[in-house]
């Protein structure tokens, strides 16, 4: 894992996708800035008067949920929110993996440093030493349901800050405080309003949907140069990629995969090898519809990150504290921000997104493989001696399996409503749900074009010893570094393995394709 030695300032501003990912995954350092911090003492010392002087404030001085009606004495102030840790941390599952838990710490230090939360700087900054010193709570992944925030995770988390729970650092599963002590760290306690503002948030549902999204760009790239080697392998034309058609349809995702699909394929000499006495006289729609289909995927995806990327400037708790205004009444004002349904939306939509990038990337996987058009001199299944050699026949079949299970995910987790707290918490989104399913989702994608790339870079070695465009020939070299042309049959399982890993690292990500689900 590769380390970033650059600080992420926290001064309120919004998160960046990239960010995120700095913090998650390369450990970039993080700190609060001096206006978080200035921000943080105003409120506190708000929140604190308003207790001094008997307000009644929803999770400050009454209990949760259902039990908001229940008064607590000022002598219980911080008991109640070290109690409200403990009870709420009741996940089950697999732990969630180190990045998530990460990058969901990051989102709840910078909600806090928007000062909106009443809690102490060290609260937030004890947030900021767990990511510095790599120690990564274990959260069980279930138990969400996506709309008091996301409080068994992060109850889960929130635990180690006190010195309770369990955490890993340097490899081993310790107990919280043990896990602070290897640190150098030690628990703080919590006081009035804080254990609240710790796990009321949208944070693990946004932190997957952050790291889905910066995925997702890095496979859309590699989706479309899957394609494009394709429709060379397939011997397809490309008129079905000139700018007008697309710009009589009016849909911006589509005109935008068109161009992109026709600068990897510009300059080929295998499209123009077969322009006449071709008896072809359309491809198939998985060639010919591709701008039409990655282009409605690309639309969903630019729409889901334009959400996530405000959710990673907001601030997702509840009660609020705002600064003293004469033009509003309230000061502390309890709402429900918490609640996941936008996030859970965009999340089901990249689901369906990621459905039909993977769809169609099967349908092309079976052209290439069934070897039926007399005009491409394809061996059936690739295979190197058709019937002694099956070639790369069962990577459709994997493919398809992929398929049917991303077909599953898209069935939507937020519309079907369970409420919580004894019907105080009477419309959950469950988009915590819808997360998990995202990250799946993602993955089997991943595969599918993994598969694609494997086999259109075998197919188009068909074609030799006609070229195709710099930015497919790129593509195929991307391959070839790491898998070679079949000879004999031998397990394509290592090689899908090592392309979904070049697709997450951006090995496809060449000047065509770059940074495309960018709004």
């Amino acid at each position: 894992m590769s380390i970033s030695t650059e600080a992420l300032i926290l001064n309120g501003g919004a998160l960046g996708l990239a960010d995120v990912e700095l913090v998650a995954r390369q450990r970039a350092p993080v700190k609060l800035g001096a206006d978080a911090q200035a921000r943080l003492v105003s409120s506190r010392q708000a929140l604190e008067d308003a207790i001094a002087a008997g307000e009644v404030i929803y999770g400050v001085n009454t209990g949760f949920g259902s039990l908001a009606n229940r008064r607590v004495e000022g002598s219980q102030l911080a008991e109640i929110q070290k109690n409200l840790l403990r009870s709420h941390a009741a996940g089950v599952g697999e732990p969630l993996p180190e990045e998530v838990v990460r990058a969901m710490l990051l989102l709840l230090a910078a909600s806090l440093a928007r000062g909106f939360s009443g809690v102490r700087p060290v609260v937030a900054g004890q947030v900021v030493n767990l990511l510095n010193a790599g120690v990564t709570p274990v959260v069980p992944a279930v138990g969400s349901v996506g709309a008091s925030g996301d409080l068994a995770p992060l109850a889960h988390a929130a635990l180690v800050l006190i010195g309770e729970g369990e955490a890993v650092f340097e490899g081993q599963r310790l107990g919280g405080r043990e896990a602070l002590h290897a640190a150098g760290l030690v628990p703080i306690e919590l006081e009035a309003k804080e254990g609240l503002a710790l796990i009321n948030g949208t944070h693990m549902m946004a932190a997957i949907a952050a790291l889905v999204l910066a995925d997702l760009d890095r496979l859309f790239a590699a989706a479309l140069c899957a394609a494009a080697m394709s429709i060379d392998a397939c011997r397809g034309t490309d008129a079905f990629l000139d700018g007008r058609v697309h710009a009589v349809r009016g849909q911006a995702g589509q005109s935008v995969v068109a161009a992109a699909l026709a600068a990897l394929i510009e300059g080929s000499q295998i499209v123009p090898s077969h322009l006449h006495n071709d008896p072809r006289v359309q491809d198939p729609y998985s060639l010919r519809c591709a701008p039409q289909v990655l282009g409605a995927a690309l639309d969903a995806i630019r729409f889901a990150r334009r959400t996530v990327e405000i959710e990673l400037g907001a601030v997702t708790d509840n009660p609020l504290v705002f600064p003293k205004d004469p033009g509003h009444q309230r000061q502390f004002v309890s709402a429900g921000n918490f609640h996941g349904l936008p996030l859970a939306i965009v999340l089901e939509t990249l689901i369906i997104a990621l459905t039909h990038v993977a769809g169609i990337a099967e349908r092309r996987v079976y052209f290439i493989l069934a070897a039926s058009d007399a005009e491409n001199p394809l061996n059936p299944h690739l295979s190197p001696v058709p019937g002694l050699h099956s070639g790369l026949m069962i990577t459709q079949y994997v493919a398809a399996a992929c398929c049917n299970e991303l077909i599953g995910l898209s069935v939507p987790a937020s519309v079907a409503n369970i409420p919580t707290s004894a019907g105080m918490e009477d419309y959950n989104s469950f988009g915590a749900s819808s997360a998990h399913k995202a990250r799946r989702a993602l993955e089997r994608a991943t595969q599918v074009v993994a598969i694609e790339l494997l086999c259109a870079a075998e197919a188009l070695d068909y074609q030799r010893p006609l070229r195709s465009g710099p930015g497919v020939e790129t593509t195929h070299a991307a391959v070839r570094r790491i898998v070679s042309r079949r000879a004999a049959d031998r397990p394509p399982a290592p090689e899908i393995a090592a392309l979904e890993q070049l697709i997450l690292q951006g090995g496809f990500s060449n000047g065509s394709s770059r940074g495309l689900t960018a709004p």
